[in-house]
């Protein structure tokens, strides 16, 4: 167990130095892997592989451009938005500041809490965030590559289960059933992501909030990290909300994202999550922070797939690992392992 834990280490610090290529790398796997379905209708037909392989790369290009732009569109509108209010920015940390130090908090508290609201700060994160996205985008090139080269592949992999016969049975069926859920878990984020993007998006424009649109997709894009997405996409409009209407504006944001957000995120989406994955909330939340220490903020969104994987690499290859499988929320592992009656 030691020489195992040993070599894991070394293995992820590895991982973790070569973050530039992996991240990409198994993002492309990931968007194959769920566009893989499109080929099935047509080589039942008996088209030709290439149309197929094709139809999976063109879905698979228009799923990283879609995603891509509208991040690019959301980061564009947030940096307009802070220029735009950068005087009521100053005059709200200023008006903090004063709270604060009413309530007898020392200065370098006060000014550690009101600097977050500086314009220059907040133009930082932008920037910040701007260059992980330009970042991404000069990755897309190579993520388009991999795209290509996965769909062509993944129609010799569907044939693995006839070229190898019987005996590769078990590897194929656990590698069919880490798609799967792949598939399915992207599937139940989206949907919700989408109905907590609306849902959002309505309310923040029905309450004044500027740029709800930049806003929902945010709402959007972080229902894909597990658990504490719900806090990344209500932060800044909070804040915003705070800057243009005061406390009692902040204060309805963040209510209403609790109440809609709470309830569909926190209490209805991860049943949903845990029965299409088989993993504990607990393991979801823990892969979320490991993850992304690993291989950096794509680590949050890839987190799920990432931890499916080595789940299936390492646990559900050797039958003794049945009750870690079980720790890790898969309950089929008490199933596998009970023994059936003569």
């Amino acid at each position: 167990m030691l020489l195992g834990l040993a070599a894991a280490v070394v293995v992820l610090a590895g991982v973790s130095l070569a973050r530039e290529v992996i991240g990409p790398l198994a993002l492309a796997a990931v968007i194959v892997i769920i566009c893989s379905p499109l080929r099935r209708p047509f080589d039942r037909l008996g088209w030709p592989s290439w149309v197929s392989t094709s139809l999976v790369v063109a879905l698979s290009w228009a799923v990283l451009l879609v995603l891509a732009g509208m991040l690019a569109f959301a980061t564009a509108e947030f940096t307009q938005l802070v220029i735009a209010y950068a005087p009521d920015l100053r005059a709200t940390a200023d008006s903090l500041f004063e709270f604060f130090t009413s309530l007898g908090l020392s200065e370098q508290i006060t000014d550690g809490i009101t600097s977050i609201l500086t314009p220059s700060q907040i133009v930082g994160y932008a920037t910040s965030l701007g260059s992980s996205i330009l970042g991404i985008l000069t990755a897309l090139f190579f993520i388009f590559a991999y795209a290509i080269f996965m769909a062509a592949d993944a129609g010799r992999f569907a044939r693995a289960g006839r070229s190898f016969g019987p005996s590769a049975g078990a590897r194929v069926r656990r590698f069919a059933n880490f798609n799967s859920n792949v598939r399915r878990y992207y599937v139940v984020n989206a949907a919700f992501g989408l109905l907590v993007a609306v849902v959002d998006g309505l309310a923040l424009w029905a309450l004044g909030v500027p740029a709800p649109l930049v806003w929902a997709i945010l709402s959007f894009v972080t229902n894909f990290v597990p658990n504490i997405g719900f806090v990344l996409g209500l932060i800044p409009p909070a804040i915003l909300a705070l800057v243009v209407g005061g406390p009692s504006l902040m204060i309805a944001v963040i209510v209403l994202y609790s109440v809609a957000n709470v309830l569909l995120q926190v209490l209805i989406q991860p049943k949903f999550v845990s029965d299409a994955v088989s993993l504990s909330l607990t393991l979801s939340f823990v892969s979320v922070l490991f993850w992304t220490f690993i291989i950096g903020p794509l680590g949050a969104i890839l987190a799920i797939p990432l931890t499916l994987l080595v789940r299936a690499l390492v646990l559900e290859r050797d039958p003794g690992m049945s009750w870690l499988r079980w720790l890790s929320g898969d309950n089929s592992a008490t199933e596998a392992s009970t023994p059936r009656p003569q």
